[in-house]
């Protein structure tokens, strides 16, 4: 999202450098942004376990927005920003800052997707999930992702709406006289301004911030419960072992999911936040926020693209499973183990409140069956298997 990509004059622009320095961050960022969401989408592509999970349709498609705005977008910043020069003409300059609004708004707008999908697979029953995250729901929720943001971009931008009433000051930054450059500028009147940053920033962070809080409070109070069952289910003698240990393990994994989404909703907050409450508050205060901040501001959310795919690599282990088979070359150390058969179909069973899931699996030899008590009641992994 580009709100006022000025270069400012030469006078107050970078030197030679910084303009050194900056070029080889902004490549740095662009190639991780480019190998990193290739990488998720090969993954989830070649992977047929992650395919079956049904937040990784969002993940796919979030990889190929941040895919576009590292390939279509963040080139010709980088070279206006180092050129101090447009030299693509008025209406690529549209198009451009339009795809720009439209990619990095979809960004934002499908991770605002993925954290209510979460919402319902760990905070609500098996059946609600099942319900509310059909086949035709992710596919509307998908097309929205990428349909609504082009009434804040294309539409308004092609038509001018963001330019009425200071037409004037855009003028005189376009051209530099003192240095015979042109600029791609883009700035927004206030009701634009606050228009584009509810839709593209503010909603979805409220909504992330309560699917997460709930996603929060859901995984501590089944903590709770756990302990509750493994106090129940100790035996008399004292022994160490816990017949619950396989809902221990699961729980532990859930809270360990729901801490790896916050740790990208920090990301995400980090990233744009800056550039979003600038962006309003810059129309109220005269446009006299400084180029050097739109541009830091401008590139940090530019960053959230490139950032997203290595905390998949770091923090989801099934990605990072998959990740490594593919840079390995199909390595069999990296793949999961086939020990375990066919899985038959789960029957559910409530204990102290909490929903748990018989699973019986039969051993590849036949001679062995295996009674396994875990809870589905919030995990998606289990959810998408057994239902």
């Amino acid at each position: 999202m580009e709100e006022l990509d000025v270069n400012v004059s030469s006078s107050e622009g970078f030197s030679v450098a910084e303009k050194i320095v900056l070029l080889t961050f902004i490549s740095a960022v662009i190639l991780m942004a480019i190998l990193g969401n290739l990488l998720v989408m090969v993954a989830v592509c070649r992977d047929r376990q992650l395919r079956k999970i049904k937040t990784n349709y969002f993940i796919v498609s979030l990889a190929f927005a941040d895919l576009l705005v590292s390939v279509l977008v963040m080139p010709f910043g980088a070279i206006e920003l180092v050129q101090d020069n447009w030299i693509y003409g008025e209406m690529f300059c549209l198009v451009r800052t339009s795809l720009d609004v439209l990619l990095t708004t979809a960004s934002i707008f499908h991770l605002c997707c993925i954290s209510l999908d979460r919402y319902y697979a760990i905070c609500c029953q098996p059946l609600v999930y099942r319900n509310k995250m059909t086949p035709l729901r992710i596919a509307v929720m998908l097309g929205g992702c990428w349909v609504i943001p082009t009434f804040i971009s294309f539409l308004p931008i092609m038509q001018g709406w963001n330019s009425i009433g200071i037409i004037d000051l855009i003028q005189q930054r376009q051209f530099n006289k003192a240095s015979n450059s042109t600029y791609c500028i883009f700035m927004v009147n206030k009701p634009y301004a606050i228009t584009c940053s509810v839709v593209a920033f503010y909603i979805p962070f409220l909504l992330m911030v309560l699917a997460y809080y709930r996603i929060y409070v859901t995984a501590r109070e089944h903590a709770r419960q756990i302990r509750v069952l493994q106090r129940a289910g100790a035996p008399a003698e004292g022994r160490q072992h816990h017949p619950d240990q396989h809902s221990t393990h699961r729980m532990k994994t859930e809270t360990k999911a729901a801490k790896t989404l916050c740790i990208i909703m920090g990301c995400f907050c980090l990233c744009w936040a800056p550039f979003f409450i600038t962006n309003i508050v810059d129309p109220f205060i005269n446009y006299t926020v400084p180029g050097k901040v739109w541009t830091a501001f401008l590139w940090l959310g530019y960053i959230n693209s490139g950032l997203n795919p290595f905390l998949y690599a770091f923090l989801n282990k099934s990605f990072r499973r998959a990740f490594l088979i593919i840079l390995c070359c199909g390595d069999e150390r990296y793949r999961r183990p086939s020990i375990l058969g066919q899985t038959v179909p789960c029957s559910t069973t409530t204990i102290n409140g909490s929903t748990h899931v018989l699973r019986y699996t039969v051993l590849h030899n036949g001679h062995h069956q295996e009674h396994e008590k875990l809870p589905i009641h919030n995990d998606p992994e289990s959810q998408e298997s057994c239902f």
